[in-house]
């Protein structure tokens, strides 16, 4: 029996400072991201009865990577609404599998509620959503961008039995808030650095 340990007792060293190694390195990557789109939304578990306009907020964070070829998992929480006259907020798990090396898929599947006009009080439902854009791993930053497609699969399981079929954009809130900090900017002028150069550039 020591004998049959002994050769063990490396291996099991060994893996578990690979294991630790790769822990240690991966960092969890953050993402929010603002999705519009189309809704085809129906109760009574008819599908697709009408068109609404969606408009949401995704976020999610996820563990495990620490390249883009690798895989992550973590929590997301989103808020939602079609046609403004409903309210859903929901969170479950995602799960990212790169499929290619900076446009991976991402799978989430988790739970809602829902506050609507044709119900009489907040319905529980269950959801399932497939991401595919672009979304790489920062080496830089906790925060990584992500900009793509988003289809989802919302069942109510409520009293009004309401089910929905998205179709939206997912566009990450850096990207959208990249016109506002250039105008910011630009009204601030050359910080205190930049002035003396620009100003022994402009002398004769």
């Amino acid at each position: 029996m020591a004998t049959a340990v002994r050769p063990a007792l490396p291996v099991a060293a060994l893996l578990g400072i690979v294991l630790a190694h790769g822990t240690a390195r991966a960092e969890p990557q953050a993402s929010v991201g603002v999705t519009l789109g189309v809704a085809g939304a129906g109760l009574d578990r008819h599908l697709w009865d009408t068109t609404l306009f969606h408009a949401g907020m995704r976020g999610d964070v996820l563990f495990g990577r620490a390249a883009n070829d690798e895989l992550g998992v973590g929590p997301y929480v989103e808020l939602l609404t079609h046609a403004f006259d409903e309210i859903q907020l929901g969170a479950g798990i995602s799960a990212l599998a790169p499929i290619l090396d900076v446009f991976p898929l991402v799978v989430s599947t988790g739970l809602y509620g829902r506050w609507s006009e044709d119900a009489e009080g907040p319905e529980p439902g269950v959801a399932a959503a497939l991401f595919w854009g672009g979304r790489s791993y920062n080496f830089h930053s906790s925060y990584s961008m992500s900009t793509g497609l988003l289809a989802q699969m919302r069942i109510g399981l409520g009293a009004s039995k309401e089910t929905s079929i998205v179709l939206a954009a997912q566009l990450d809130v850096a990207l959208l808030g990249l016109p506002f900090v250039y105008a910011i900017n630009a009204i601030k002028g050359p910080s205190p650095e930049a002035a003396p150069v620009r100003r022994a550039e402009a002398a004769p």
